[in-house]
């Protein structure tokens, strides 16, 4: 026993003594501690949900403004096409000039009207557009799928969308109560149903002026609110937009709630589309509070007011929303289609985390003082169970037949920690599950990391020893002891490398996963820190694939099909983040390709400010070369290679490891790199390459949303 050992003893026997003595101060440090630890508990846990919150109800809203953005965009592009195309323009030219408004009515079967529905049909079915309209500069409509608007001047709730068209502007309308009869949701024709329209600038094919304006109708049931729905959290979250009055332009999963409260009128078939304020009742009408005013005199609510200013934001603090219920959200305003956008989640959802754990404190707090006397007769054993714990951590350097020795790395689930067998002396790394952290879901992953690399005997994959538990219930297996260097670390201090050594790692790396997929497995985090290089047999820059903690069975059915994303962002193929369940062995060779890229240009193939807007450069955006990045040279063939792996479909990709392997082989450097360069580089940087990044992967949910992790805990 050390020096420092015995005077830890010494000094830990001193203070049991002393307490074991004073059995009257514990009920009082008892009480004490629970209640500071109560209190500080409750703030830390409030500032944590909070700041939880308040990220996930931004997310939550950015990711939605995006994909309306998207969708906007898809329906301007449509109707801009449709607009400039020949044969359409052909079809309205002899509309728009000289026509009177009977002759019109009277043509509604001439050719051009049949033409222009001829050649709008097959767009509009393929689009789910529901009709159309063509409006001269005089905005009178000249052609249109409801007879009744022929010849007529176009209504007012027109006139917003049609003259920003007719200043040469495409543009997609809020939802608006339409002006002719269009079928409801259960397909009869009324008035007054929710309508869009998506219209583009009909030009002169000579002067290019604009003489007339082409919309087509949309549903906004189908597509818009459809979109806003997707942001439904939990028991009582919602995603809804709103106009510059206040009044909601898309679907409330509340309707059933409204109409009883009577907010909607109870009438077959209403919704809440166009048919609710946002407006502050001043109390919960949930919990039977009525306005002593109509709603139309009352106030917009904070969110809406806020918004309709022009302003986003966020508050947590809590406001009434249109029911009287005090919410949680976020918030933001879209000036180009003057619309808002808007989360909300019930407080007492989003705090509900909070009010079980003061419910627990202070049930655990009355029964601490119910107890109090009984804390008497434990203390004796209280004492002698610490010096047993004492001793029992100074013992627990074993685990089974291994020795531990210094800490090699940690993470969210575990510790890894260098050591060796006690009989075969053999190193290994030793990676061992956090009691603290046990529970079926860790253990199943730890046992099936265990289970899956077990199956693969590759030279460049990571060995496994051992597995077992120790009577303490010490989940733990043992792996091979790698003394080298990973890509990350490697790129990080020596910066990008030559083009023979990434070929010469490219291809090792190749070897590990054909195998691995050759019997049905995804790795799903291929990056530069899980791929280590070193020294091995007297051979050089021997690579290894690690962590293959989130592989996926590609015929494996018990996985959970969850919204969540697994793997690393700045790696992570298209499919993964599109369709995360349906990753296979070219998702992995999409990543590969990226620690291609990484380790020739020493910068990821994206970067950006956000995990949204990288998961949409990997999904739109095509990457820049590396040779415009690379400072060293880089050959056509490699860059081919590197740009095949990051094609955005997987068909264009290499479709197997070996195939990756095969095009690095024709490139004029592929076997450049030799065992006398490899030696002399590990000669020359042997001292600084003692970094064993041997560590716990962080819970793939993670990647998740921070909201409904708050929430789920509901």
């Amino acid at each position: 026993m050390t020096w420092a050992s015995r005077s830890l003893s010494q000094s830990f026997a001193r203070t049991s003594l002393f307490l074991s003595k004073q059995l009257w101060i514990w009920p009082l440090i008892a009480v004490v501690v629970l209640g500071s630890v109560g209190f500080l508990t409750k703030s830390l846990v409030e500032s944590t949900i909070r700041g939880n919150l308040s990220a996930g109800l931004q997310s939550f809203v950015t990711i939605e403004a995006a994909m309306l953005e998207k969708w906007f965009s898809v329906q301007r592009a449509n109707a801009e096409q449709l607009a400039s195309s020949q044969p359409i323009r052909k079809a309205v030219y002899p509309l728009l000039t000289g026509v009177t408004d009977q002759e019109l009515v009277d043509s509604v079967d001439s050719p051009p009207h049949i033409e222009l529905r001829q050649h709008l049909g097959p767009a509009m079915s393929s689009h789910h557009y529901d009709g159309y309209f063509v409006a001269d500069s005089s905005r009178r409509i000249v052609a249109s799928s409801h007879r009744s608007l022929l010849g007529q001047p176009a209504p007012p709730e027109y006139d917003e969308f049609l003259g920003r068209c007719l200043d040469g502007d495409t543009t997609v309308s809020l939802p608006f109560a339409s002006v002719v009869m269009v079928p409801d949701a259960n397909g009869r024709l009324r008035m007054g149903q929710p309508v869009m329209y998506a219209c583009a600038p009909i030009r002169d094919s000579e002067s290019f002026q604009v003489i007339g304006v082409l919309a087509l109708q949309i549903r906004p049931e189908q597509e818009f609110t459809g979109i806003l729905e997707l942001g439904q959290v939990g028991a009582s979250g919602e995603t809804f937009a709103f106009n510059q009055d206040g009044v909601m332009v898309s679907n409330s999963r509340f309707d059933e709630e409204l109409i009883l409260l009577g907010v909607l009128p109870d009438q077959e078939g209403v919704r809440s589309i166009l048919n609710v304020h946002l407006r502050d009742p001043g109390g919960n009408l949930m919990e039977g509070f009525r306005p002593a005013q109509r709603r139309s005199n009352l106030p917009l609510t904070k969110m809406a007011e806020a918004a309709i200013a022009g302003t986003s934001g966020i508050d947590v603090d809590g406001y009434r929303n249109h029911r009287g219920v005090p919410v949680v959200g976020a918030w933001k305003w879209m000036p180009e289609y003057k619309m808002g956008l808007a989360t909300e989640v019930d407080m007492a959802q989003a705090f509900r985390p909070l009010v079980i754990l003061r419910r627990t404190y202070f049930a655990l707090y009355g029964m601490l003082i119910l107890s109090s006397i009984a804390i008497f007769g434990f203390t004796i054993a209280l004492s002698r169970a610490q010096r047993e714990a004492q001793k029992a951590a100074v013992e627990a350097r074993h685990l089974g037949q291994y020795r531990l020795e210094e800490k090699l790395g940690e993470g969210a689930m575990g510790a890894v920690y260098r050591g060796h067998h006690a009989m075969m002396r053999r190193p290994a790394a030793i990676k061992m599950l956090n009691i603290d952290k046990i529970n079926e879901e860790s253990l199943d992953r730890f046992e099936r990391e265990v289970q899956i690399t077990c199956q693969l005997n590759h030279p460049n994959t990571i060995a496994i020893y051992d597995y077992g538990r120790t009577p303490e219930g010490v989940f733990y297996y043992a792996m091979e002891y790698i003394e080298g260097i990973d890509l990350q670390t490697l790129v990080s201090k020596h910066g990008a490398l030559p083009e023979a050594r990434v070929i010469h790692i490219l291809r090792q790396m190749c070897g590990s996963l054909f195998e691995a997929h050759s019997q049905g497995l995804v790795h799903r985090d291929i990056k530069p820190a899980n791929t280590m290089i070193a020294r091995r047999g007297c051979e050089p820059d021997v690579v290894k694939v690690l962590d293959f903690g989130l592989v996926k069975a590609v015929d494996d059915a018990t996985q959970k099909s969850e919204r969540t994303l697994t793997g690393t962002p700045l790696y992570m193929s298209p499919e993964a983040i599109t369709s995360p369940m349906a990753v296979d062995a070219c998702s992995d060779l999409y990543a590969v390709g990226a620690v291609g890229y990484f380790l020739l240009t020493g910068s990821p193939v994206f970067e950006a400010e956000s995990i949204t807007q990288l998961c949409r450069k990997h999904v739109d955006e095509e990457p820049i070369p590396p040779s415009d990045r690379a400072k060293l040279p880089i050959s056509p063939q490699l860059e081919h290679a590197i740009l095949a792996c990051l094609e955005k479909k997987r068909a264009l990709r290499p479709q197997t490891a070996r195939d990756l392997a095969q095009l690095l082989d024709k490139c004029p450097a592929a076997h450049a790199w030799t065992v006398a360069d490899g030696d002399a580089w590990w000669s020359r940087h042997a001292r600084d390459q003692r970094r064993r990044p041997y560590r716990e992967d962080s819970d793939p949910r993670g990647v998740g949303s921070v909201l409904e992790q708050t929430l789920d805990q509901a």
